[in-house]
């Protein structure tokens, strides 16, 4: 990472906004960070963050994997050679470059099974690109598998995002523990968001993980995301983006 790239992994139960909060980040940094080279990397198989953030995605780093096993199933073994060694500048070609950030989606497979082969060839893309990007935000997928896994490995700081609930914060505890082992991150820290009722914050015990914001439901954001409407439609006022500033901040991103 000879740039020194800040990299944001969001981890945390399925249907906890995680996806949301990682939109709004990369908004905020594209809008506050003009000349920063920016990545926004969808490495949810759920694929949200296309939508979040308005973009379509052509290729995936799925299809890049399966060009070279295909090559190699084929019995080509220059080609495939030739593929692997060509591998950075395929993933580049797969970029989709959007006004002040570009982005990445890991893609989706066809049918049900083992996602752990291109989970490991994300890893790997991960330390690839770092070098190339001042910042990182990454989507991961709910739960703790890509943790388990190492994918995040390299990751600079771990965004824990939980609502809630006693299901949603029993899973991002078990994210911290795990990642403590398997992830080398200097920060860890978590947003609450879709919080209803203040008065629940108080039954909201994360333990030794610091909380980064507090993000209360917001009516006019769930509406956007009925519309299918971008992060970039809602207005600057809005309380995922002064949530996620906040978490920015703490941080001193």
């Amino acid at each position: 990472m000879e740039r020194n790239a800040v990299i944001i992994a969001a981890a945390g139960k399925g249907g906890v906004g995680k996806t949301s909060v990682c939109a709004a980040m990369v908004r905020l940094l594209a809008q506050r960070r003009p000349q920063a080279r920016i990545l926004a990397i969808d490495a949810d198989p759920a694929v949200g963050l296309a939508t979040a953030l308005g973009v379509e995605a052509r290729s995936t780093l799925d299809d890049i994997r399966k060009r070279i096993v295909s090559s190699v199933e084929r019995g080509a073994p220059r080609e495939a050679a030739e593929l692997l060694g060509e591998a950075r500048f395929q993933i580049l070609d797969t970029m989709v470059e959007q006004e002040g950030f570009s982005f990445l989606a890991i893609g989706r497979p066809e049918s049900a099974g083992c996602y752990c082969k291109v989970n490991a060839y994300l890893k790997e893309v991960i330390s690839l690109l770092a070098g190339d990007f001042d910042y990182v935000i990454i989507d991961g997928e709910a739960g703790v598998e890509q943790i388990n896994r190492r994918v995040m490995e390299q990751v600079t700081h771990l965004l824990l995002v939980t609502d809630p609930s006693r299901k949603g914060v029993q899973v991002v505890q078990t994210i911290q523990k795990v990642a403590r082992e398997l992830v080398m991150y200097r920060y860890c820290g978590a947003v609450v968001n879709r919080v209803t009722d203040p008065a629940l914050l108080a039954l909201v015990d994360l333990g030794t993980i610091p909380v980064l914001a507090r993000i209360p439901a917001d009516p006019l954001h769930g509406a956007n995301e009925v519309r299918g409407g971008s992060i970039f439609a809602l207005p600057e006022d809005a309380p995922l983006l002064q949530g996620a500033a906040r978490a920015l901040e703490t941080w001193e991103v």
